[in-house]
């Protein structure tokens, strides 16, 4: 179920008042840590303090700051906010847990703690909640390349929440005041999840890289090539915004142009783009998958399954 979106959302020049907002540690002055400060703290959440593990980590982050901050080495960390989000790379987050455990708060006090991660499920922070906190994962899913950007790719984006019900109930709403929408899934399967955002993102660059080549074997200069290939790709995502992935195919496969594709396979065929012709074949048989749910004829699609398959 999907949760917390504002139709009209703030602007980001409109710092809103922090009153009733719980203060906010945030561990992990990376590029998805420095993004989330930025943004939290334009829409009015308390930020005590900023944690990495390096000076010079702490020093590029607070240049993008809109105000100052408390700057702290994790090894000086005493004391944490009401919400604690952790944005370390996954192989770090067990000597952060290891630190917060030590810590002593108030009893009294909100102690509710997330991760980032989008593989790990927020049983990795349990040593945390047999000290009383309770436990979350909240991860957004956008690309951040850069904090700058990043900020403002967080505004309105859509965020995969699990773990204890109060912490999903905080996660919610962190996520309405960045005017994003909230969606939660079961611990077991954040894997299979992270796996799905890694197709949609990090895969497609590869797979636009792979295309790159391809273009500069043809003749065409790099720099060209990319800049030709953006277009194509934004006018691929518009047609996957407004339809369902079938009627949003374009190309030999949904027209079942056999001679085309045979002639594609051919182009493909030499030593040095044998990856790219891989490529070509498995995804060429997920795209006639979605020519066939279009109505292709089922006699063409047979013809081209074998193109595929020799």
């Amino acid at each position: 179920m999907i949760h917390g979106v504002n139709q009209n959302p703030a602007p980001w020049t409109d710092k809103l008042m922090p009153e009733n907002k719980p203060s906010l540690t945030m561990i992990g002055a990376g590029r998805l840590g420095s993004a989330l400060t930025i943004a939290l703290s334009r829409v009015g959440y308390p930020i005590d303090a900023l944690v990495s593990r390096r000076r010079v980590s702490l020093k590029q982050a607070a240049t993008l700051l809109d105000e100052p901050i408390n700057l702290l080495v994790l090894k000086k960390l005493r004391q944490a906010g009401n919400i604690v989000l952790i944005t370390v790379p996954d192989d770090q987050l067990t000597s952060v847990i290891t630190h917060l455990c030590a810590l002593q708060p108030d009893n009294d006090q909100l102690r509710i703690v997330f991760h980032t991660s989008g593989a790990l499920s927020s049983r990795i922070l349990s040593p945390l909640s047999d000290r009383g906190w309770q436990i979350g994962s909240l991860h957004p899913l956008v690309s951040v390349s850069d904090p700058a950007t990043g900020a403002e790719s967080l505004l309105s984006a859509f965020w995969c929440l699990e773990g204890d019900r109060k912490a999903i109930q905080h996660g919610r709403r962190l996520v309405a005041d960045l005017q994003g929408r909230s969606f939660s899934i079961k611990a077991g399967a954040k894997p299979l999840y992270h796996a799905a955002a890694v197709m949609s993102s990090g895969n497609v660059v590869a797979l636009f890289d792979t295309a790159l080549d391809m273009l500069q074997r043809a003749g065409v200069k790099k720099d060209q090539a990319h800049r030709a290939m953006i277009p194509l790709l934004q006018s691929t995502l518009r047609n996957l915004s407004m339809r369902s992935p079938a009627k949003a195919l374009t190309g030999p496969f949904v027209r079942g142009d056999v001679t085309t594709v045979q002639r594609h396979l051919k182009a493909l065929s030499s030593r040095e783009l044998r990856e790219a012709r891989a490529l070509y074949r498995l995804l060429g048989r997920k795209s006639l998958t979605l020519a066939e749910e279009n109505g292709l004829d089922e006699a063409v699609a047979k013809k081209i399954a074998k193109l595929l398959a020799d």
